[in-house]
């Protein structure tokens, strides 16, 4: 990086009364949250070997993939090396742990993640969780807290309560919050005749699981994740949209909406202005929606920017949680994991760097061509420079120099996994 280039960006920045310092601090400052299931191509470790029930798949056979649970927070811990700011990890439940014999989702306990809550300690990160309604047997038809049949809906509320005693725990262990992601893959392939039946089931359920008054709110903070389709699911999904906003709203849990969870041409940035008029928080699954594929690995492409363009313009940044959820199993799965967090990351710093107060000024005197101006102008400033000062000052590579710790990342340890 050219000596002089941060300067002159600062320079040019502070024009336009942008802080170019004080946007790097902000932007390293929010938490990221991996996904664990990136590194395992959403496989898990539950004796399996592969997904069972509940409609997602990661496709792709590149060489390395993690085939235990040190492996994955093997694979994290170099992920998280090369990306700078404040990093988080995202735990399935089956991504759990037996040392004393196999228990199933309805009886796991804390203990279960004792060891990704010591090794989130030694990397002085927080764990973020999530119950896994989905690679299960129970999960076959489809179905799980919304099923028909009591003793599997029981068995999946069960599975709910375990998992907000676990993200007590978590938070205990690393005494900031954690949050806890409900999503379900209930739904039919074709045409049914009862859309009703089971949102009422649905919502009954969840109201079984969040009735337990001895969990800490305050540190294990529950969110409600809707889904556009799934495998299997195509035609009619239980848990749209519209019933967990209703269903967050009414019941004062946060919203998770997800960048690929949505109809392909519509985006989630002019929904977050409206949610936040009556949701407390929102949970943002970062993602890279393909037509009808939702997970592809995160890029600096507009749609990111919009989303957190949207968050700096209205001051929301205390009001949303930052998630990852994408899996990619073609390419190198470290590869996918810094360019997906990289990219997020950038996407926080380029709003940060967002002239919000003078283009909300122009709006308001109608001064529209300058606003329009302005926000043209903004897409040619010398962003770079002011992304590899904050690459810098986190000490991680700048540029595209992480790509040879990937490759030698690669050839020393992902190259002898079978």
């Amino acid at each position: 990086m050219n000596d002089n280039s941060y300067p002159l960006a600062k320079e040019q920045y502070a024009a336009f009364g942008v802080d170019t310092d004080a946007a790097i601090e902000r932007a390293l400052a929010i938490p990221i949250s991996l996904h664990c299931w990136q590194a395992d191509d959403n496989i898990g470790f539950e004796g399996q070997d592969g997904v069972s029930g509940g409609g997602i798949m990661a496709t792709g056979n590149y060489p390395g993939r993690a085939r235990t649970v040190d492996e994955v927070r093997q694979d994290l811990a170099k992920s998280i090396s090369l990306i700078p700011g404040v990093s988080r990890v995202n735990v399935h439940a089956y991504y759990a742990e037996f040392e004393d014999g196999f228990v199933d989702r309805d009886r796991l306990e804390p203990k279960h993640f004792r060891k990704w809550m010591d090794w989130a300690q030694q990397l002085g990160i927080g764990l973020d969780f999530n119950p896994s309604f989905h690679a299960h047997p129970k999960a076959d038809d489809g179905f799980t807290l919304s099923h028909a049949d009591a003793a599997i809906r029981n068995f999946w509320i069960e599975h709910g309560k375990r998992a907000r005693k676990i993200a007590e725990a978590m938070a205990d262990a690393q005494g900031t919050p954690c949050n806890l992601n409900f999503w379900v893959p209930d739904g039919a392939k074709d045409l049914v005749a009862d859309r009703w039946t089971p949102r009422q089931r649905l919502a009954e359920s969840y109201d079984a699981i969040f009735a337990d008054t001895t969990i800490d709110e305050s540190k294990c903070l529950d969110f409600v994740e809707s889904k556009l389709f799934g495998i299997g699911s195509e035609e009619y999904v239980v848990g749209s949209h519209d019933f967990y906003t209703v269903y967050a709203l009414t019941r004062n849990k946060g919203l998770t909406m997800d960048m690929g969870h949505y109809h392909p041409t519509e985006t989630i940035h002019d929904k977050i202005s409206c949610q936040l008029m009556g949701q407390q928080k929102l949970l943002l699954h970062v993602s890279r929606p393909i037509r009808w594929d939702s997970d592809h690995v995160v890029i600096f492409n507009d749609d990111l920017k919009n989303v957190f363009l949207e968050i700096q313009r209205g001051n929301a940044w205390d009001n949303v949680v930052v998630a990852l959820d994408f899996f990619d199993a073609s390419i190198n799965r470290v590869g996918a994991y810094v360019i997906g967090t990289r990219a997020t990351r950038k996407g926080i710093l380029y709003a940060l760097l967002d002239p919000s107060s003078t283009l909300q000024a122009y709006e308001t005197e109608g001064r529209n061509a300058q606003r329009l101006a302005l926000m043209e102008e903004f897409k040619s400033m010398p962003f770079s420079a002011v992304w590899n000062r904050l690459c810098a000052k986190a000490s991680v590579p700048t540029g595209a120099n992480w790509l040879a710790e990937m490759e030698a990342y690669e050839a020393g340890t992902l190259s002898a996994r079978d």
